[in-house]
């Protein structure tokens, strides 16, 4: 078993709202892309093995994008979500397209991983001190069954483009105790506003919230959950929904926490999200990343 953690990195999304495949978007004049900053802070912060879980047609993409080069600085290993990835007495539903979802990406790097791990979004530009409180967490001594999830204040997750969708979450005395799906949230003075009647009315989320982007540090005791709770969803819940129904990331934790068979910290960071949910969001990213090198953040070209 591996003294360092993984770093599963969820690639197979084709960011239809960018227009195109956002996660090899370069975001620098050095051609770097988001997942390349995720890598170079996740190995900054212990991180021993990367997996990037993709669909098998993109295999190509990814190796010219982010391959050739960071597989000689860490361990880089690729795993594919396809939608046979099932086991064994389930059929995919007759004209089912859909993914999974989240959880069933996480499941399929799962056979490439035999200690701690933490999972983030390839289209997410999460910050340094985020990769360091996720890496300092799974290097700490602990119970195995106590993960963490690294939570952003929601006014530092938006952007002025359009509406998000967060894991608002709520939390006591360092743990995690829920996490609420807000599929329309868009900027306030204060913090943020989310609506569930398409803007008739809007409720406030004041400054300070923490909301999920997917930033999660488990320990080996999460490992027997996924491919069980994935069963109990393609026996439980697929048959009401059998085209559209999703197996979420962070439904694991959330049932865990209720089963009485896990505990989450929530560790909070400063840091700023950055994320290419639109396209009009590529410049903001591009000067953000510019003020980081300028202040001696990154290096000019990363591993150099």
């Amino acid at each position: 078993m591996s003294n360092k953690p993984t770093l599963i990195i969820m690639a197979a999304g084709m960011g239809s709202r960018f227009g195109g495949n956002k996660q090899i978007a370069p975001v620098d004049d050095a051609g770097h892309i988001i997942i390349d900053f995720s890598i170079y802070d996740a190995v900054r912060a212990g991180f021993g093995k990367v997996i990037c879980v993709i669909k098998p047609e993109m295999e190509a993409d990814f190796r010219r994008a982010i391959g050739d080069n960071i597989s000689k600085h860490v361990e880089l290993r690729y795993a594919y979500q396809q939608l046979d990835n099932i086991p064994a007495g389930f059929a995919v539903p007759e004209g089912r397209q859909k993914p999974w979802g989240t959880g069933h990406a996480v499941l399929c790097a799962l056979e490439q991983v035999d200690g701690p791990f933490a999972v983030i979004n390839a289209d997410d530009f999460y910050g340094a001190g985020a990769f360091r409180a996720a890496g300092e967490f799974l290097a700490a001594p602990g119970d195995e069954h106590e993960h963490a999830m690294v939570g952003y204040n929601i006014e530092n997750t938006l952007t002025e483009n359009g509406s998000v969708s967060r894991g608002v979450c709520a939390g006591k005395d360092g743990l995690l105790t829920d996490i609420t799906e807000r599929v329309r949230i868009e900027p306030r003075e204060g913090g943020a506003a989310f609506t569930e009647d398409d803007g008739a009315s809007w409720t406030f989320i004041p400054a300070g919230t923490p909301v999920s982007m997917n930033l999660w540090a488990f320990r080996a005791g999460v490992l027997e959950a996924f491919p069980r709770m994935f069963a109990d969803f393609l026996r439980d819940t697929v048959p009401a929904n059998p085209l559209k129904a999703e197996f979420y990331l962070p439904n694991v934790p959330k049932a865990l926490i209720a089963e009485g068979r896990g505990r989450v910290r929530l560790l909070n960071t400063d840091e700023r999200w950055y994320g290419m949910t639109y396209r009009e969001d590529a410049e903001k990213v591009r000067a953000a990343i510019a003020g980081m090198k300028a202040k001696g953040l990154y290096p000019e070209r990363l591993w150099e």
